[in-house]
């Protein structure tokens, strides 16, 4: 994972807003954002998604709702040891096109489903990653 994860993370911290939140994945561009204690240490994740139906459509406003209360908690994760497969696999069975790398309960970078692909290996994994996860289907 080290060779193709990029290390540059944007995270937040669970007491930031949904607002911040969101204006961190515009303003760079992603779809997730790890959430991160003060210690670097990974307690979630929080997506457009979580934004848009965990406050906007349940009608409470984004400014004063804290991340940690839409985030998805105990996300999926891997190592920086972990390979391509076991990252495709992940994604897979876990419906996600994201996942933070971490080492030692810090978050030191994140993987996408883009990453996966372009590291030229795997490709059956990774394509099967794309089909499940495309077609909103949970594996056992």
């Amino acid at each position: 994972m080290r060779d193709i994860m990029n290390p540059h993370v944007v995270s937040i911290d669970p007491t930031e807003s949904a607002a911040l939140a969101a204006r961190l994945l515009a303003r760079h561009n992603v779809g997730s954002l790890p959430v991160c204690g003060s210690g670097g240490q990974l307690q979630g994740m929080v997506t457009d998604r979580d934004i848009v139906l965990r406050c906007v459509a349940a009608e409470e406003d984004p400014r004063s709702v804290p991340v940690r209360s839409i985030m998805s908690r105990r996300p999926a994760v891997v190592t920086p040891e972990d390979n391509v497969r076991q990252a495709a696999r992940l994604m897979s069975s876990q419906q996600v096109r994201r996942l933070p790398v971490v080492d030692k309960d810090r978050v030191v970078g994140v993987v996408s489903l883009g990453d996966l692909a372009k590291c030229g290996r795997y490709e059956m994994e990774i394509s099967r990653a794309l089909t499940d996860i495309s077609e909103n289907i949970r594996q056992p």
